[in-house]
């Protein structure tokens, strides 16, 4: 395929898509994750779980008060310390 070919595939994908129109392509939904009950869980204070998983401690503090919800990256990187905290604190450390 040519470049030429590629982008014009991508694009028609990227109208496709706009449009409502599901192209083969599965998108992930992220499910909302109680943060407090999960820094809990793990037996770890504010401060700990905000410094091992690269959060503020102020934003972890407006998600536990409920001021905030976390969204996009940090909503993913939540739901993959909640299915698996040992192997996201592994990969963290490596």
């Amino acid at each position: 395929m040519s470049a030429f070919q590629s982008i014009k595939q991508g694009l028609s994908e990227a109208v496709g898509h706009a449009k409502g129109k599901q192209a083969g392509v599965r998108e992930y939904q992220p499910y909302e994750v109680n943060v407090a009950e999960l820094r809990k869980r793990l037996g770890l204070t504010q401060e700990q779980f905000a410094a091992r998983f690269g959060f503020s401690v102020a934003t972890l503090r407006h998600w536990e008060r409920g001021d905030r919800k976390p969204q996009g990256a940090a909503l993913v990187l939540l739901n993959l310390i909640d299915r698996e905290p040992k192997a996201v604190m592994r990969a963290l450390t490596a």
